[in-house]
């Protein structure tokens, strides 16, 4: 059977959302799929609107836009409310509920509400909030593994980042406990 994600991640600038989609990218090229991530920033980087669109499929990619996804993971109200609509049918939201006050005006979707800020201060690190949505995701879309994520995380911030592996695993961790 043919597996496609097409995922949005979205957010304010500095909340870790294109390092998110760069993760998956990587991950997915890893474990021997298509892949294809195309970012996009607003005119501002750090606190500005960024979002990123993660293909990965077990067949080629014809296009690096998406248009209909069938994953959402927002950090931030704006992006819920610009990118809510993108998600199809039956898609997944995944909501940082510690910085989104509001709920989905869809019921047509499964839409996860996890306080990530919170739960990334519980485990020691504020700036993991990203990876525990992230979590959520995988362990929902089983698109690719943890340890996947985890190899790719080094590729993607740096070896020097590696000391890092192990507080990003519980976090991922801690996500998807959230959506079991």
């Amino acid at each position: 059977m043919n597996k496609t994600e097409q995922i949005i991640i979205a957010g304010f600038g500095g909340q870790g959302i294109m390092s998110m989609g760069q993760m998956l990218t990587y991950a997915g090229m890893m474990e021997g799929k298509e892949v294809s991530w195309l970012p996009s920033y607003g005119p501002e980087m750090r606190g500005g609107t960024a979002y990123c669109n993660i293909v990965i499929s077990d067949s080629p990619v014809a296009s690096p836009i998406v248009t209909s996804a069938s994953a959402v993971i927002v950090m931030n109200k704006s992006s819920l409310i610009k990118f809510e609509s993108k998600l199809e049918a039956g898609g997944n939201l995944f909501v940082n509920s510690s910085l989104i006050d509001i709920k989905s005006t869809r019921d047509d979707i499964s839409d996860y509400y996890i306080s990530a800020n919170e739960m990334a201060n519980q485990i020691g690190n504020s700036r993991i909030a990203n990876m525990i949505l992230l979590g959520a995701y995988i362990e929902k879309s089983k698109i690719v593994s943890v340890d996947s994520v985890l190899e790719a995380m080094v590729k993607v911030l740096g070896e020097n980042k590696r000391k890092l592996v192990p507080i990003n695993k519980e976090a991922l961790l801690a996500g998807a406990g959230c959506v079991k």
